[in-house]
């Protein structure tokens, strides 16, 4: 059986950069297996596959080029990008499950496309110690953010790893020893951040990284970024809808923007949501 894989780039600037992803349209009939043989072979760190349910508009799985995982932001980005593109479906609001929820996807007129994610899961914090040797910065550098190291999830565990001004592109990631930490205590990966100057127009500059998964740098994080949302939403304040703008890919040579907000009232967040535009940029077909 030959099937087609949409190649599309999630969370782009000005049509450039963003994180690649696979797209599968009419998956219903495929096996897991046959699913993560189509995610080796297209390549990139995670592949959408589309189907249809019974009771939503969608079902989405993700695959990585190792397994299955319960979400992506970017993939889904890609997925609803590409069904809009091809006329399968409208501007408007759609429901998709994933095996982190239900989830309600809008497609804007313009194409851009905002994602809800689950309600944040704060999973516990790590030493400032525990983290330095994983990243290359010293655990003085690290505590002078004030700010701590905390798991966030919002469909995926994160690490959310605030780093001084300046530091961000200095993190020499030792991946064998993120991936035995990862696995020890069930995350995905480290979300890295520095706070941006209010005038430039972004929150914070990111890196991703999630070597466990087969991937050793990730240009645009979708689930890590509603993390990092709810994250500076819990630390640095904010009351009723905080908005964010995120830059990541800069250390990759590959500039993504991704848009965030967060409904909260008093302490309890309401609502995240993530968003951004894609486009796509081939077509590969794999025989399975």
């Amino acid at each position: 059986m030959k099937v087609e894989a949409y190649l599309v780039n999630s969370f782009t600037a000005n049509g450039s950069g963003g994180n690649p992803a696979g797209v599968v349209l009419n998956a219903d009939n495929l096996s897991n297996e046959a699913k993560l043989a189509i995610a080796q072979a297209v390549g990139y760190s995670e592949t959408a596959f589309v189907s249809q349910d019974d009771e939503v508009d969608f079902e989405l799985s993700f695959f990585t080029i190792t397994g299955e995982v319960d979400f992506c932001g970017h993939a889904t980005l890609a997925a609803f990008s590409t069904m809009h593109q091809k006329g399968m479906v409208a501007e408007g609001q759609y429901v998709q499950r994933t095996k982190a929820g239900l989830l309600t996807v809008t497609i804007e007129s313009n194409g851009n496309i905002v994602m809800e994610l689950k309600l944040p899961e704060y999973l516990g914090m790590f030493s400032y110690e525990a983290i330095s040797e994983l990243i290359g910065i010293d655990p003085a550098v690290l505590e002078s953010t004030q700010l701590p190291i905390e798991v966030i999830s919002t469909g995926l565990p994160d690490i959310i790893v605030p780093v001084p001004c300046g530091y961000l592109d200095r993190i020499q990631v030792n991946e064998s020893l993120l991936s035995d930490f990862c696995k020890k205590h069930d995350v995905i990966g480290i979300h890295a951040f520095e706070l941006c100057d209010e005038n430039s127009g972004l929150t914070a500059s990111c890196r991703n990284f999630a070597p466990l998964f087969g991937i050793p740098e990730e240009s645009a994080t979708g689930s890590a970024s509603g993390a990092l949302a709810c994250y500076l939403t819990k630390h640095l304040g904010g009351e009723h809808t905080s908005r964010f703008t995120f830059e990541q890919g800069r250390a990759m040579d590959c500039i993504s923007i991704i848009t965030a907000s967060v409904t909260s009232k008093e302490q309890d967040i309401l609502k995240v949501m993530v968003g951004g535009f894609a486009h796509e940029v081939g077509l590969q077909e794999i025989s399975v």
